[in-house]
């Protein structure tokens, strides 16, 4: 790397276009490089809504790809429950500080969404717990934590904070109710992950195009590639793919295009 030029005749040097100086861009520059190095892979599944297939996602992706390890957020709500633990499944853990329960010993329960998560092989799970303000707090703190390849992150409102490499949006096959924060986090969504129980690959789109059409709300999917269960192999080699990484909606439509 050349060397930075920082005086010339006695006289600092601003760097083009910022209003810093040369040396501060430097290293603004190479400590923006080690972050991107040292990143996990971050794959995003949100939801419409519950029930649309988002654990099931996370744990097909988390069995195609061995070490990684997987991020829950849980948001809780002091005003609608009293912290009544029969009102709010989490209101009783709810604190002051964002709350991250990493490691099995700390949060596998069988049958809850975290021990889905071990169940299909994740290295290690980190559950999040938090009011609304304390989603980028909590976020952050639990992705600090992650010392795998790659992580899957199950949640919606954490995409106001972080920007994943490929952010999914899962739906049912019949669309059904889009709650205020998916509506937000499709506008940042990569791909639409269709969720059936009964219907194969084609009738799923089917059903899924005729609800759309149905829509009395604006809901922009922005032409948006739609994938399937018969389509993970694909997703999970786009996952692995850095150089398509960086273009992952190019590179889903020409995949949907030759199918």
């Amino acid at each position: 790397m050349a060397a930075c030029p920082v005086m010339e005749h006695g006289r600092k040097i601003r760097c083009p276009g910022l209003s810093v100086g040369w040396t501060k861009a430097w290293r603004l520059s190479i400590n923006a490089l080690k972050m991107k190095i040292d990143r996990p892979r971050v794959v995003a599944v949100s939801g419409f809504s519950s029930n649309v297939g988002k654990t099931t996602l996370v744990c097909e992706l988390l069995h195609r790809l061995p070490g990684w390890e997987a991020i829950k957020l849980t948001r809780g709500h002091y005003r609608s429950c009293g912290r009544d633990p029969a009102g709010c499944c989490v209101s009783d853990l709810l604190r002051d500080e964002p709350v991250v329960r990493s490691g099995r010993e700390a949060n596998y329960q069988a049958g809850k969404d975290t021990g889905h998560f071990w169940d299909a092989g994740a290295s290690n799970v980190h559950w999040v717990i938090v009011k609304d303000g304390q989603v980028e707090t909590g976020i952050n703190e639990a992705l600090a934590r992650v010392k795998s390849a790659g992580v899957v992150i199950e949640g919606n409102s954490f995409l106001d904070y972080v920007k994943p490499d490929l952010a999914v949006m899962c739906a049912r096959s019949d669309g059904g109710k889009v709650k205020p924060s998916a509506r937000r986090a499709l506008m940042k969504s990569d791909l639409v992950y269709l969720s059936s129980l009964n219907a194969d690959a084609a009738l799923a789109r089917k059903q899924f195009e005729e609800w759309r059409t149905s829509l009395t709300i604006d809901l922009d999917f922005n032409n948006l590639p739609i994938f399937t269960r018969e389509d993970l192999q694909w997703f999970t080699s786009l996952i692995w793919q850095r150089d398509a990484l960086a273009t992952p909606l190019h590179t889903a439509v020409a995949f949907q295009a030759n199918h």
